[in-house]
């Protein structure tokens, strides 16, 4: 029953079995695709005690998304964030060289 209210990633980390374990893993592909959203599309070139502390927010907030990831589709709307943000900064560079050449 409760593998049915699952989220992907959730499932895919076996919550409902090891949820210790499951957390963790959950929590940290939070963690990895919400700094690799944040360095395609927000990250500007920060002091180091700046960045720190961006990243210990980043950190506490992914620790908050991932309590609802277990039923929310979270990780993967990060996902979809991520590739959305790729696609946007290879079209940006394929038009920059455009416009030079």
């Amino acid at each position: 029953m409760l593998e049915n209210r699952l989220s992907f990633f959730a499932a895919l980390y076996k919550i409902d079995e090891n949820p210790e374990i499951g957390m963790w893993l959950l929590y940290s592909t939070i963690v990895l695709l919400s700094i690799a959203a944040y360095k395609l599309g927000f990250a500007q070139k920060l002091p180091l005690l700046k960045s720190l502390i961006i990243y210990a927010f980043l950190l506490l907030g992914c620790t908050i998304l991932s309590f609802l990831g277990t039923f929310l589709p979270v990780a993967e709307g990060l996902v979809v964030i991520c590739l959305v943000l790729t696609i946007y900064r290879v079209r940006r560079k394929f038009d920059q060289n455009k416009a030079v050449q």
